[in-house]
């Protein structure tokens, strides 16, 4: 069966369940009506007014404006907060010294590209005692601290960061996607990439499987001085037993500053495919998990001979895999990274990060569709996938064949002037470079979508059986709920592999893993060495959401109950899934998410409480959220 039946075939004027006409499609205009935010470059509303009158007795020379916090999905939004930006570390003390003692939280921003409510929570009025810290604006410094280490302040973006470390021949094996994110915003939760030690891989010097928090070396933070009462700069070592409670702290601290190591840059070679069906590469263990790849196979492994084409089998080969797969397709977006210190011949070289542009600037046809549907035409799920997936195939691959053999509204969006616009820069299925012209691929103009996260530790060897349990029970809710014209998903699942936090990574003798991080290792299971991180996504708003992902939370904890493997959660992301709320469900705040990082044994989540407590007794850095989470 070709993929335009089985995994892009709505070839009627009707979507199921939708309402969704042809006529309803080409009629509307291009305005997304009160989606249009999720779709453009802007966090929106951006508005920054000048104060007429400021909080009471603030520091001399802050410089201080009202501004709305609004997260990268939308679904946190505040009025008008005051916001200040500090032009050197040395201010931020002084402004917790002033918010202990005029009763205000200080909330450390950047580029708000975050959903969980760590820095502010969802409708906070201008009244509130809260004053926004932007690092963004001034606390920005980069520089060489040693042949093989970087001195940053926690204002820089992860794209100025890895720009810096390429100019000096250096680079690191796992980072996050989207480059306009904070370095500081990315450790505070932990933030990572995908990669795992291929087949016959050694870790080279520097380098690390982890998260970016495992990286750091050196940290200064903003602390309590109890010999003066007073909120001081101070440095950490991360030989010092405290230093792994900043390393992932969830914004309850603020850093400033810090020293992470790095290694020498090796170039990476990065092949996407689409002609694997899921049920291949999320096959069970040993069911098979083999088939013709047929020319392309054959040129980008897993061939003629039947070779194997597991997602398992991929991340063996190469070490670092990523797979997106659209709703309601049969066929998802494989990407796979292999070490290549020179070009193989069939690739395209490449000399900047972003190379997916049908991905960060938005086909109208999908923006359009995507208007539509936060509009109320949440039916249209099904052809917003296979619109997705037809149109990463093309951009990517030049494959026509499903384009042509689709009809009605796909074969209505898919224009030959978008056709020739997708293939106009040139294929993109088998690029190279240097590693973080491959490693940072998300623009802050793609899609905004909302998005669950979860951290499943287990050995290597069972990586295939989580991704075959999590596909199975997806695709079972899945089909549960369109059995009832119900669509509660209409974005992509995401599905990454990391190692764990090892502290050795660091090169510092005496260092602790991150206490908080997703990625610790677990003392009592040293054969759990790999994390499968899961994201479902969606757009904002989409009726039936939170009930699905409820269920589909639910499932996972019932599967990986640390059996066989264990979960946590994705700090940045969503999780404690009631039916019509995230972030609410008082047993997964409670019980779940604490014993997911006190099981095991050894320091964990108490001792973490109990260093940043310590050295913020007043509660500065915080809200009420984390005042609930953290105890």
């Amino acid at each position: 069966m070709t993929t335009a039946q089985h995994g892009a075939g709505a070839s009627s004027g009707e979507v199921r369940g939708s309402g969704f006409t042809r006529r309803r499609l080409l009629g509307a205009s291009a305005g997304l009506g009160a989606g249009a935010w999720l779709l453009r470059g802007t966090v929106g509303p951006e508005s920054a007014e000048a104060a007429d009158t400021v909080p009471p007795g603030l520091p001399a020379g802050t410089e201080l404006y009202q501004r709305v916090f609004q997260n990268w999905s939308g679904e946190i939004r505040t009025d008008q907060l005051w916001t200040c930006a500090p032009r050197t570390p040395e201010e931020v003390p002084v402004l917790a010294d002033w918010a202990h003692a005029n009763g205000w939280r200080l909330r450390a921003t950047g580029y708000r590209h975050t959903w969980a409510p760590l820095t502010v929570a969802n409708g906070t009025p201008d009244s509130a005692r809260v004053l926004l810290v932007d690092t963004s604006r001034y606390l920005t410094g980069i520089t060489a601290e040693s042949p093989t280490a970087v001195r940053v302040q926690t204002g820089a973006t992860m794209e100025n960061l890895l720009a810096h470390l390429a100019g000096r021949g250096l680079g690191l094996t796992s980072c996050p996607a989207p480059g306009e994110l904070t370095v500081g915003g990315v450790l505070a939760i932990g933030g990572h990439g995908t990669a795992v030690p291929a087949a016959g891989e050694t870790r080279p010097d520097g380098h690390g499987y982890g998260s970016v928090s495992n990286q750091v070396t050196r940290l200064t933070a903003v602390v309590l001085d109890p010999a003066s009462g007073r909120y001081t700069l101070r440095t950490f070592d991360r030989s010092e037993a405290d230093s792994a409670a900043f390393l992932v702290h969830l914004g309850r601290a603020f850093l400033t500053e810090v020293v992470l190591r790095a290694g020498a840059d090796r170039p990476l070679r990065c092949v996407s495919r689409l002609d694997i069906p899921a049920s291949e590469l999320f096959a069970r263990a040993g069911s098979g998990g083999s088939g013709d790849g047929g020319l392309l196979g054959g040129i980008l492994g897993g061939g003629p001979g039947g070779g194997p084409r597991t997602f398992a089998d991929f991340v063996d080969r190469d070490g670092r895999a990523e797979a997106i797969w659209f709703p309601y397709t049969e066929y998802p977006w494989l990407k796979t990274w292999s070490v290549a210190p020179a070009k193989p011949l069939a690739a395209r070289a490449v000399d900047q990060p972003y190379n997916y542009p049908f991905s960060d600037s938005i086909p109208e046809p999908v923006a359009r569709l995507a208007g539509q549907i936060v509009s109320g035409a949440w039916g249209s799920a099904p052809l917003f996938g296979q619109l997705q997936y037809l149109i990463a195939k093309v951009a990517l691959t030049g494959d026509l064949s499903d384009v042509l053999l689709s009809g009605g509204l796909l074969r209505d969006l898919l224009t030959g002037d978008l056709l020739t616009h997708l293939l106009a820069g040139g294929l993109r299925s088998d690029l190279w470079g240097p590693s973080r012209n491959l490693l940072q691929y998300v623009r802050p103009t793609t899609l905004r979508v909302t998005a669950n996260g979860y951290a499943v530790l287990v050995k290597r060897d069972d990586l295939q059986w989580v991704v075959s349990e999590f596909a199975a029970h997806y695709r079972q809710l899945l089909a549960e709920y369109e059995a009832r014209g119900e669509y509660p998903v209409n974005g992509a699942v995401e599905i990454r592999v990391t190692g764990l936090d090892d502290p050795v990574c660091a090169g510092v003798p005496g260092a602790r893993p991150p206490l908080l991080s997703a990625l610790r290792p677990r003392p009592d299971r040293p054969e759990w060495d790999t994390a499968v991180w899961l994201d479902v996504l969606a757009l904002p708003g989409t009726p039936g959401l939170e009930r699905f992902a409820r269920e589909l939370e639910q499932g996972l904890l019932r599967t990986f109950d640390g059996t066989r493997a264990g979960l946590r959660v994705e700090w940045s992301k969503g999780w404690a899934y009631t039916t019509d709320a995230v972030w609410s469900d008082p047993d997964v705040l409670g019980r779940v998410i604490p014993a997911s990082l006190r099981d095991g044994g050894g320091p964990g989540w108490d001792e973490a409480i109990d260093v940043l407590n310590r050295h913020d007794p007043h509660r500065v850095f915080g809200n009420a959220f984390l005042d609930a989470l953290l105890k």
